[in-house]
């Protein structure tokens, strides 16, 4: 699914990415690597292969698409440090023809020093790339000749149908000057929006990005919960 932004071309991908042609560059937002570890040393029991899915996907589209850079939007590894971190590193160590930038999110808490030494260029604050402003969270205030594009929310759409059907997916925002990311991470769950009347959302399905109002002619609808 393409979005055309001024003279930039946004790929919504099925995988809950952004690729953007022109800049070789990919996006995406709250993969949450290492939380399986950080739950279990809560004394919660949950396998790592939750995070296997994740990688196995984030393996594709860097192999696919080849990117020259790829931007981590934020809450790119759960909270404290676990044996996971270096597991992550390990991996993009494999890509060593692309750079790999994370914009610090709320859970990306780990000590400088595991910052430093790993296979990242780490910024504090918001990048601006082209006409694009790159931050975890939604910013108030960014200038309207700027696309904000964000993370944060894990926005998702839940749908009601004939019948008591109900159905929550992952989704797109697009509200006002700012794209806002689904989650990439399988293991963090989604929250509902609440949708806005000049919102433009798309859907993630299985198998590609569908525009809300072409759902609706299905005679499927947004509901609140």
């Amino acid at each position: 699914m393409q979005l055309q932004i001024a003279d930039i071309t946004l790929e919504l991908l099925q995988e809950k990415a952004v690729w953007i042609a022109s800049l070789h560059t990919l996006l995406l937002s709250d993969t949450h690597f290492g939380k399986a570890g950080h739950f279990r040393r809560a004394g919660i029991p949950v396998n790592e292969s939750v995070h296997e899915k994740d990688y196995r996907i984030l393996r594709g589209l860097l192999s696919r698409y080849q990117p020259k850079q790829v931007f981590f939007l934020g809450d790119l590894f759960h909270s404290e440090w676990n044996e996971q971190w270096e597991a992550l590193q390990s991996f993009l160590r494999q890509f060593a023809a692309t750079s790999f930038h994370l914009i610090k999110g709320n859970h990306d808490v780990l000590p400088e020093s595991a910052y430093t030494s790993s296979e990242l260029q780490v910024w504090e604050a918001p990048f601006r790339l082209k006409n694009l402003l790159l931050c975890h969270e939604p910013l108030a205030g960014v200038p309207s000749q700027l696309l904000q594009v964000c993370g944060h929310i894990h926005p998702g759409i839940t749908l009601r149908g004939k019948g008591r059907q109900r159905l929550k997916m992952p989704c797109f925002l697009f509200r006002r000057n700012t794209i806002i990311l689904p989650s990439f991470g399988a293991f963090t769950g989604l929250f509902n929006i609440q949708p806005e009347k000049e919102d433009r959302i798309f859907l993630v399905t299985p198998t590609k990005v569908i525009p809300m109002n072409l759902v609706d002619k299905v005679g499927l609808v947004a509901s609140s919960g």
